[in-house]
């Protein structure tokens, strides 16, 4: 049976000033606040997105603004998550929670998500349908397709072979000159299918010719400096 944290518990005053000093960087590319698990659905968002990306920390019972209300009792918050985790998340991603005792009587959550070593994770949106989230800054976002293939195959460590065609040296002038290009810039100006025009990308990103600026509108790319 889970222990309820609602009797009095003596602070770690230790972790409770590691706490204050985390919290006062405030949300970023590795840390996101969440005041309660009402949609936990959403909090499998945010740790696919760590999972995907570099790892971070979700802390539950911290407010937006950096306030520390805490929650009364932080293990019926794991519990929703948990359950959340095992329905939504594909494949089910590792984490390491801790429960900080505040001052008042009530307590922090902290749920850490080191990078996946099975990426791409997805979140299930429906019975056929999943998305994949990567953080960006301090907002998980919906990962293009193209950067999908590019977490997939840096992760299986492929090696990847290609060719300066024509269209390759096409884009590359077309950078020498222009800040970025998206792909549906790229099938304006080359008329080749979505599938190799977005292959060309992938491969030239994975070569370290192109860096990729991820981005719900349109992932942008540019020459790798």
């Amino acid at each position: 049976m889970t222990m309820r944290h609602s009797e009095e518990v003596e602070v770690d005053k230790e972790k409770l000033k590691a706490l204050y000093a985390l919290v006062a960087k405030g949300e970023g590319e590795q840390l996101e606040f969440k005041r309660k698990a009402t949609h936990p659905e959403k909090i499998v968002r945010e740790m696919i997105a760590f999972a995907n990306s570099n790892g971070g920390t979700v802390l539950i019972g911290v407010a937006d603004d950096g306030s520390i209300p805490g929650v009364k009792f932080p293990d019926e918050e794991l519990f929703a998550i948990q359950k959340a985790l095992l329905k939504l998340s594909r494949p089910i991603l590792k984490y390491k929670k801790e429960i900080i005792s505040l001052l008042s009587r009530r307590y922090v959550l902290s749920l850490y998500v080191p990078a996946g070593k099975r990426k791409p994770y997805y979140i299930r949106l429906s019975r056929w349908k999943k998305a994949c989230f990567i953080r960006l800054e301090d907002k998980s976002i919906k990962a293009s397709r193209e950067v999908q293939q590019i977490i997939y195959i840096r992760e299986k460590q492929k090696n990847i072979q290609f060719t300066y065609g024509d269209h390759e040296q096409t884009l590359l002038r077309y950078l020498n000159t222009n800040s970025s290009i998206t792909l549906q810039k790229f099938l304006q100006q080359s008329g080749l299918s979505c599938d190799k025009a977005s292959s060309i990308l992938i491969h030239l990103v994975l070569a370290n010719v192109l860096r990729i600026m991820p981005d719900e509108r349109g992932d942008q790319y540019s020459l790798k400096q």
